[in-house]
């Protein structure tokens, strides 16, 4: 299974965005890496460098390579509506985001573990794929084996105060949530320009 393993602190650096959570060296050093950090925000970015950032941004936040990412846009492009608002719920309602959202997960890192080690059910089948895509009406729940009540607990814990999307309903007791309906562009908060994406892609 492919995923990103490299530094996560300083990607979140070189765009100035958490993208893989609250990053305390993003906190502590809020410029670029390296040596000519604090100095190369001053140089102006062409177009296309603009909209590459704004890509590899969304990538990394929703912890896609390349290839399947591209897959992602041309599966949107293909469809009938918007081709970014499309782009935005595909990646969001990938198996990992929704248990992350659910506060299965305290990062999307960690959700992603969590069904890959088989700790989740979907509609009570045991899915370990990060990726798998999840419908409306779709029921996710925290297996019953004890190492994985003892998972989400510790995750329900961790993410308690944060708040559930609209689009997700949650038993916390139960430790179950079902995709009531697909995700809208105002239920999901990318931290990049999505329409620079599709023009990257499209040109």
């Amino acid at each position: 299974m492919a995923r990103y393993t490299g530094p996560k602190d300083k990607i979140s650096r070189r765009f100035l965005t958490p993208l893989f959570g609250s990053s305390r060296a993003l906190e502590r050093r809020n410029y670029p890496p390296g040596q000519h950090g604090l100095r190369s925000g001053r140089r102006k970015k062409s177009d296309y460098a603009v909209a590459l950032g704004e890509k590899q941004k969304l990538r990394y936040q929703y912890g896609v390579l390349e290839r399947q990412f591209r897959k992602y846009y041309e599966t949107a492009a293909a469809r009938r509506g918007v081709t970014g608002d499309i782009l935005l719920q595909i990646l969001e309602t990938r198996l990992d985001n929704v248990c992350y959202r659910l506060g299965f997960g305290n990062t999307r890192d960690a959700a992603r573990q969590l069904v890959s080690h088989g700790h989740v059910l979907v509609n009570g089948q045991r899915i370990n794929v990060p990726s798998a895509q999840c419908k409306p009406g779709d029921k996710i729940t925290i297996g019953g084996k004890p190492s994985s009540q003892q998972l989400g607990l510790r995750m329900m814990d961790l993410t308690q105060a944060v708040p559930l999307k609209d689009w997700l309903t949650l038993d916390r007791e139960k430790m179950e949530g079902v995709v009531a309906r697909l995700p809208e562009t105002e239920d999901i908060d990318p931290l990049v320009n999505v329409q620079l994406v599709v023009e990257l892609y499209s040109r």
